[in-house]
């Protein structure tokens, strides 16, 4: 079994203060989904789960060992996310096409390994049991931002995330159902405003006209679809049997 808090060594701490210092969003744009190179080697990859148990302890840090985030919005929820949508990510930001100074240095080959760790982490990680009670946004169902906010999700959203948040695992498109409301908040402004270069240019373009009300109206409404039972925890107290 694995500690609940994984010590991290001071030179990968050291690595992840000078990275956070040098490593800055890149003018120029990227295609969102480029693939080749690590992304498409990982998803054809044959997963190890034992290693990927070993591979996670680092994400554990920051991840927390049932891979929740933090409600603040500091880190999101990886547990139940589609493999191929964390194996885009981890390789873009490896690559530098989306800008994660904080995350860079513990997402490095020398971190974390190869793309066989990536293909092994992410299934570990893709089977984890999602928080039941995620940082929910302030307005619940029956109130008139949340009626606004499944509007607006019916208009704008629905489409390429589905009416329960599952997203589209062929597509690359995440599953935005049990995501803390901070997080998302801050990922579609970043989309909004050009700010995130790997983002989906089609959602860009969705949406691009939302004012920051809209926004916040239908993050909201989002954090309220219910997470499937089966992909849920037993409770919010429960504990990653793997790290103890």
């Amino acid at each position: 079994m694995k500690s609940r808090y994984p010590m991290i060594s001071l030179l990968t701490a050291a690595a992840a203060l000078l990275a956070s210092a040098a490593v800055f969003a890149a003018d120029a744009p990227v295609e969102w989904n480029q693939g080749g190179g690590e992304q498409d080697e990982a998803l054809h990859l044959t997963p190890d789960l034992e290693n990927g148990i070993d591979v996670y302890e680092v994400c554990s840090a920051c991840h927390l060992p049932e891979g929740w985030g933090l409600p603040d919005g500091t880190f999101p929820q990886l547990a139940g996310q589609h493999r191929g949508v964390l194996i885009k990510q981890l390789a873009d930001i490896r690559a530098l096409n989306r800008d994660n100074p904080t995350m860079y240095p513990f997402a490095l080959p020398e971190s974390i390994g190869d793309a066989q760790a990536i293909a092994d982490v992410v299934a570990y990680i893709e089977q984890l049991p999602m928080n039941p009670e995620p940082g929910r946004g302030p307005w619940e169902p029956d109130t008139p931002q949340f009626k606004k906010g499944e509007k607006l999700y019916a208009d704008n959203c629905v489409k390429c995330h589905g009416e329960t948040g599952m997203g589209d695992v062929e597509k690359f498109y995440p599953r935005i159902n049990g995501q803390h409301f901070n997080y998302m908040m801050r990922q579609f402004e970043w989309i909004r405003d050009g700010k995130r270069r790997n983002a989906n240019p089609d959602m860009v373009e969705q949406i691009k006209n939302f004012t920051d009300e809209d926004m916040k109206n239908v993050i909201n409404y989002v954090t309220w679809v219910p997470i499937p039972e089966e992909d849920r925890a037993p409770s919010a107290d429960w504990l990653n049997p793997d790290y103890k």
